[in-house]
């Protein structure tokens, strides 16, 4: 039977690596790698150091294909997120079914974490249920952005005894009642932090050579966060980050 390992690599820096991931790293037979443009190679960069670095097997490939674009002006944001998914299911199954033949080992590269905002379980689980292919897989973690953050800002993610939510900039920006680690902001999120009592901790190219972090309370840092944020997608033509936001306590 066909074999994948959903493989997390971390948030940027190859030794976030762990020993369970570097041995499948040395399991896999052939590496599926999204490319995402021009302004992301760096992504690309960093999965390809990973794999010169702790791969020790002589024979291996890598299958480099274009992801699919979401489209981001869709009114209704779930559907248009279930039709990227699509797109991307129907590639994955093509892939499985065309570049790894019965018996290899085919593996995903995921940044952080594949349990932490990524969708290759989610689509996995759409291609079993089609019946077209079929494949066992293994999940293997990685570290996730929000424990990269943490450690940059040498905090604990939670208080004692509270709780921290989980959220992207979207849902942020319709407010917060506890403490929340945010992901995948485009910007809204962090623009709608204006006159919020909190603290902010930020990080952008988290356990990259680019690493930046900044923390304060969100009245005085907010501007400089974005600024900095800009000026660092402008230059780089993309940008990764994570923040938490801490409630002041009563």
């Amino acid at each position: 039977m066909k074999k994948l390992l959903v493989i997390g690599i971390g948030a940027g820096n190859p030794d976030y690596m762990t020993v369970q991931g570097i041995d499948a790293l040395n399991r896999a037979d052939v590496f599926f790698v999204l490319d995402k443009g021009e302004a992301a190679e760096e992504l690309i960069a960093i999965r390809e150091e990973i794999c010169r670095r702790f791969i020790t097997r002589a024979h291996y490939r890598t299958v480099k294909v274009a992801q699919p674009e979401r489209d981001r002006a869709s009114v209704d944001y779930k559907a248009g997120v279930d039709a990227w998914h699509a797109d991307k299911a129907a590639l994955f199954e093509r892939l499985i079914g065309e570049e790894l033949s019965e018996g290899e080992c085919g593996a995903f590269l995921v940044w952080g974490d594949p349990a932490l905002y990524d969708s290759t379980i989610r689509i996995l689980h759409q291609i079993l249920a089609r019946g077209r292919v079929s494949f066992d897989y293994e999940v293997i973690p990685g570290i996730s952005s929000a424990q990269a953050l943490a450690a940059g800002h040498r905090i604990p993610l939670n208080r004692i005894g509270e709780p921290v939510e989980l959220t992207t900039g979207r849902r942020v920006a319709s407010g917060f009642e506890v403490d929340s680690v945010v992901l995948l902001d485009a910007g809204p999120g962090l623009e709608s932090l204006r006159g919020r009592d909190a603290t902010i901790y930020w990080g952008a190219y988290l356990g990259t050579a680019d690493e930046v972090l900044i923390t304060g309370r969100i009245t005085d840092v907010l501007d400089e966060i974005l600024r900095v944020r800009e000026a660092m997608r402008r230059q780089k033509g993309w940008i990764m980050d994570t923040y938490l936001l801490r409630r002041e306590e009563p």
